[in-house]
């Protein structure tokens, strides 16, 4: 008898399959070959091309006095501090803690990681008597800490993207069941670049007593916000049950997760009750100085001046793409960009013919979108001028119609795909 391929074993097929085309095709898990990077352009089998897949947003990864902050502790405390902070953490750790805190003005904890900050989180933060609700488009990283929850019998609801009405629904049907009902949400979701409905969720939060929030906001971190402190913190006042998580590793530049806590409360037991709070490996002294070094960049004027750089390469962008009549997935003024090619055939077309002219972009395609929903994923930083955004854009103009050609597609089939209004 015929063994039965279960629905995951097929989508890991799909997945690998998937990878080897990019991979045989020249468009995935490639390596740069420079002896030094500028942030701007990488060099690829030979050829330096302009590299549109960074999400360093604010260009920060080449300023020098976070460069220097990074030196400077490995100097002081050599290149690792091995030990579980459950026994001793180097006092860097303190300093960049109490720098996020004044930033975000909640309490904070810093993580190895943002993915590691949810496995410490979650579990400690929702109780086998609360209801999860997730928007269908929440992180990996959340969900795969929110599975933790599922073995222990908790109770994951997945709502429509962005669907709030349904979400209340589904609070006023199960609010005499649970104890507290969580929303889990993205604040800048990673593929589009689109917002969650953070003004609506906080009007949902004062009328809803058991819902509380709990957003994943790495995409949102530095260039926007007082402080830099992200897109749902720049919607949405301080809330005893709001709870943040951002990526310290994006346009903060420096590595590792930070989470945002309500109150001194939540964030001791998280800290003392995290199980990757105490079996997992520290930051080390290169990434701890960075973030200071970052951290107090964000607490001065400075980083006022680095999100309205962005914007105006975003603005550009934007407005660029709309007057080529390209299929731009969403109108958000976030640093990512979308691009809907359709098939992916077309997005490995699109990506080779766009090396050849010397840009590197990501190449979204299942499973990180559905299948026929694949896209030219273009993250902006301040790292890239307006005249390479400009040709980026032109080249795509004139290749995209070649490449739907090419792989007998359309544009009607892309505005189709992506539900747009042609």
């Amino acid at each position: 008898m015929a063994k039965q391929i279960t629905n995951h074993e097929q989508n890991l097929r799909i997945i690998d399959q998937v990878t080897i085309t990019g991979t045989n095709l020249g468009v995935g898990q490639l390596s740069t070959e420079d002896a030094i990077l500028d942030g701007r352009t990488i060099k690829i089998r030979g050829r330096e091309i302009i590299n549109f897949s960074s999400c360093s947003y604010l260009g920060l990864e080449m300023n020098e006095s976070i460069k220097n902050g990074a030196i400077e502790a490995i100097k002081k405390f050599g290149t690792q501090f091995s030990s579980s902070r459950a026994y001793l953490s180097l006092s860097l750790y303190r300093e960049l803690e109490n720098l996020l805190s004044l930033m975000f003005e909640m309490p904070v904890i810093a993580s190895p990681t943002t993915t590691l900050g949810h496995f410490s989180n979650i579990p400690v933060l929702v109780s086998p008597d609360d209801l999860v609700i997730m928007d269908a488009k929440l992180h990996a990283s959340v969900q795969m800490a929110l599975q933790l929850i599922k073995a222990r019998g908790g109770k994951i609801e997945v709502v429509r993207h962005n669907r709030i009405d349904m979400l209340e629904d589904i609070i006023l049907n199960n609010k005499d069941k649970y104890n507290k009902i969580w929303y889990m949400a993205d604040g800048v979701y990673s593929m589009y670049g689109d917002y969650s409905p953070v003004e609506d969720l906080m009007e949902l939060l004062d009328r809803q007593e058991q819902l509380h929030l709990y957003f994943d906001d790495a995409h949102g971190m530095s260039w926007t916000g007082k402080n830099g402190t992200g897109y749902v913190r720049s919607k949405m006042k301080r809330h005893e049950r709001l709870y943040l998580t951002t990526s310290l590793n994006k346009a903060f530049a420096s590595g590792g997760g930070a989470l945002i806590f309500p109150n001194e409360e939540a964030r001791r037991r998280v800290r003392n009750c995290g199980s990757t709070m105490i079996f997992s490996g520290p930051m080390q002294p290169s990434s701890l100085g960075a973030g200071i070094a970052s951290a107090e960049i964000h607490l001065s004027n400075e980083i006022y001046s680095l999100q309205e750089q962005l914007q105006n390469r975003i603005t550009y962008f934007h407005d660029l793409a709309k007057k080529l009549n390209l299929p731009l997935i969403s109108d958000s003024n976030s640093p990512i960009k979308f691009i809907g090619v359709g098939k992916p055939g077309v997005g490995y077309s699109m990506v080779r013919r766009l090396m050849d002219k010397g840009y590197f972009v990501n190449l979204s395609i299942f499973p990180s979108v559905s299948y026929n929903n694949t896209g030219l994923r273009i993250p902006i930083t301040n790292l890239h001028s307006l005249d390479d955004i400009e040709s980026l854009l032109n080249h795509i103009a004139r290749e995209l119609p070649l490449a739907l050609l090419e792989e007998q597609s359309s544009i009607k089939q892309i505005y189709q795909a992506f539900r747009l209004v042609g």
